[in-house]
């Protein structure tokens, strides 16, 4: 169950240089989302998501609260809330926060952002409580270089993308901080698809591809495919995800 929001908690160093971007700024947004779980005949909602967005002067403040639904918090609950700043001028982190209470553990992932020209370094501070109340802190420093997001930050990055610059096999690479490691995601555009939504409409949305790798380039989880709508505004309507049993999806309720 902790995966099933993890993926849904979906969401940069660019192969050729930064792609054309399709919006010069977002506007205040909450957008909702329900998640599901589906095995065999089984295909139930797991639980919920709410991504919200607000400008307050040169910054983009998000966040982003998931949760299990009733049914599924008897096998695994999961409370968890993504805090992040963006500055608005070049698209840049400035702070990064995970509070994740899950089946009776308490953690806590705080990483703050540091610029030098195309180097950048995060100060990943974390805390964990278990479910004795003994309490760990620990802290690690995350480098990379180039534009560099986190798994809040990403899935407005995402969104600036021009897609269909990518239909003909051309792929976006992004650095990622993710808790105390760095990883590699890579983009692809599969194509344009017609997305039958939740409520039985359909969207024309862009069908792409994520694949995480680690430094060392070895992959560090199964491939998620994202529908993102083709319009301006780039919403992304859909993802899935592979479990070790049974699938995940995750679906924009508009």
């Amino acid at each position: 169950m902790k995966k099933i929001i993890s993926i849904a908690i979906f969401v940069m160093s660019m192969l050729s240089g930064v792609p054309e971007m399709v919006a010069s700024g977002f506007s205040n947004e909450k957008l909702d989302y329900v998640i599901s779980y589906k095995w065999g005949l089984i295909h139930k909602d797991a639980g919920t998501a709410t991504l919200e967005l607000s400008n307050r002067g040169d910054d983009y403040n998000i966040r982003l609260v998931g949760k299990t639904k009733p049914w599924a918090d008897k096998f695994y609950q999961v409370r968890d809330t993504l805090l992040g700043t963006v500055r608005k001028k070049g698209f840049r982190p400035q702070s990064y926060t995970k509070i994740a209470h899950e089946d009776g553990k308490y953690r806590r992932d705080d990483i703050t952002y540091t610029y030098s020209g195309d180097k950048v370094d995060g100060h990943a501070r974390r805390t964990r409580v278990d479910k004795k109340g003994n309490v760990t802190h620990s802290d690690k420093r995350l480098t990379a270089e180039g534009a560099t997001f986190d798994m809040l930050s990403v899935f407005y990055f995402l969104r600036t993308i021009d897609y269909s610059k990518l239909l003909k096999g051309g792929v976006v690479k992004a650095t990622v901080f993710s808790g105390s490691k760095t990883e590699l995601l890579t983009i692809r555009c599969v194509g344009k698809e017609n997305l039958k939504l939740r409520d039985k409409s359909h969207r024309e949305a862009y069908h792409i591809k994520f694949r995480f790798t680690t430094e060392g380039k070895k992959k560090s989880s199964d491939d998620i495919d994202a529908w993102i709508s083709s319009d301006s505004s780039h919403v992304p309507l859909q993802v899935v995800g592979s479990l070790p049993v049974g699938q995940v999806k995750c679906y924009y309720i508009p």
